[in-house]
C-alpha cells in the first residue's frame, strides 16, 4: 500500500467520525449542497447551513432536508457572521461549496463572481483560522481551475492555468486554500470535480437538467456548442461521497491531505453529443438536438485523472454514470410532473 493510502480497516474506523459531529455547509441549497447535507444527516452529523437565498423548489427545501438543519441566513462577505456561526454552533468540520457556478453568469458579471468565489473563500478561511476548534475544511475547486493544458487527463501536479472568469475564480480559491494550509497550518483540503449532475439541479442552462427537461417535455434539446467538447461528468451522490471522504481523512490524518487538491471523476470522459445520447437512453426518448454552435470560446477537452484519490483516499464512484443518469431522470420526471 502506498504511504497515506487508506485500507479497509482505516475506512471503517474513519467512517465513525460523523455521528454527533457539528458541521457547517455553505452553498447547501445548490445541487451538491443538498445531497451532501442529506448524506451528513444520514450519518448522524449535526448540520448547520449558511444560506443566502431561499430557493423554494430546490431539493434542499422540497425534500425536507432544511427542516432538520440549522439555517443561518447571511452571506460569505459577512465575516463576523461566519465567526459567530462557527463559534456558536461549535463547528468542527466545514464544507465550503458556496460559489457562483454558472459560466455564462461569470462572463456577464465578473466582479460578482470574483466577490463570491474568491473573497468569499478567504473570508471563510480567515474565520476558520480564528476558531481553533475547526479541525477540517474542505474547499470546492473545479476541473476548470486547470484551464488549457498541453496534456490530458489533468493530474493534481499540473499548474492551475484557468483564464476565463469562472476558471480564474476557482483557481484563485484553490490557491488561497493551499496558502492557508501552508502558511497557517489550517487543515484545508481541496476537491476538483468534473461536471456534476443529479436530481435537484435547477440551472436549466446546464446540459443534463436542460436536456432532461426538453426530452421529458417532448421538445428537441438545444446545444449551445457544436457538441464536440469532451468533458468529465460525475454523479452527485458519488461527489458527496468524495467530499465526505476528504473530510474524514483530513480529520484523522491531516498531514497527508492538508494543502492538497484531489481530482474526482468517473474517469470516462464523453463529448457533449455522447452525453446527450446517454441522457436520451436514460429517458427512453430520442429527439434530434438543435445545435447552435455558439460556444466557440470553450476549451475543447477537459477531463481528470482520479487515480490519486482512489489510491490515497480509498474513494471510487459507487453509483456510476449509467445508474446515476437513471436516478437523475427519475427525479426530473417526478419533479416536472409536480409542476417544477
Amino acid at each position: 500500500m502506498r504511504p497515506g493510502a487508506a485500507g479497509t480497516a482505516d475506512r471503517d474506523a474513519i467512517g465513525t467520525l460523523w455521528p454527533g459531529r457539528r458541521v457547517l455547509v455553505t452553498g447547501a441549497t445548490g445541487l451538491l449542497g443538498g445531497w451532501l447535507v442529506d448524506a451528513l444527516r444520514a450519518r448522524g452529523a449535526d448540520v448547520a447551513c449558511l444560506m443566502r437565498d431561499r430557493v423554494p423548489r430546490s431539493r434542499f427545501h422540497t425534500e425536507a432536508i432544511g427542516d432538520h438543519a440549522v439555517l443561518v441566513r447571511g452571506e460569505l462577505s459577512d465575516r463576523s457572521l461566519l465567526e459567530r456561526t462557527l463559534a456558536e454552533y461549535d463547528i468542527r468540520t466545514v464544507f465550503h461549496l458556496a460559489a457562483q457556478t454558472i459560466v455564462g453568469v461569470a462572463r456577464r458579471d465578473p466582479l460578482g463572481t470574483f466577490e463570491s468565489n474568491i473573497r468569499g473563500t478567504w473570508n471563510l478561511l480567515e474565520a476558520c483560522r480564528q476558531q481553533r476548534q475547526v479541525s477540517a475544511v474542505v474547499v470546492a475547486s473545479s476541473d476548470k481551475a486547470y484551464g488549457a493544458q498541453p496534456q490530458l487527463p489533468y493530474v493534481e501536479e499540473a499548474p492551475l492555468l484557468g483564464r476565463a472568469v469562472y476558471d480564474v475564480s476557482k483557481a484563485c480559491a484553490d490557491m488561497i486554500a493551499q496558502s492557508y494550509a501552508e502558511v497557517y497550518g489550517l487543515p484545508v483540503g481541496v476537491t476538483r470535480c468534473g461536471n456534476l449532475f443529479g436530481g435537484g439541479d435547477l440551472n436549466w442552462s446546464r446540459l443534463v437538467p436542460g436536456t432532461l427537461r426538453d426530452l421529458i417535455g417532448g421538445r428537441a434539446p438545444v446545444l449551445r456548442s457544436d457538441g464536440t467538447q469532451v468533458r468529465d461528468y460525475l454523479y452527485v451522490e458519488d461527489a458527496a461521497a468524495a467530499y465526505l471522504r476528504v473530510g474524514e481523512v483530513l480529520t484523522e490524518r491531516p498531514d497527508t491531505v492538508a494543502g492538497r487538491g484531489f481530482n474526482f471523476s468517473h474517469t470516462k470522459p464523453q463529448s457533449v453529443l455522447e452525453m446527450l445520447e446517454s441522457i436520451s437512453k436514460a429517458v427512453g426518448t430520442e429527439i434530434e438536438p438543435v445545435i447552435l454552435g455558439e460556444a466557440s470560446d470553450e476549451i475543447p477537452a477537459q477531463y481528470l485523472d482520479s487515480s490519486q484519490a482512489m489510491a490515497e483516499l480509498g474513494w471510487e464512484p459507487g453509483i456510476g454514470m449509467h445508474e446515476g443518469l437513471r436516478r437523475t431522470a427519475a427525479w426530473y420526471r417526478a419533479h416536472l410532473g409536480n409542476g417544477g
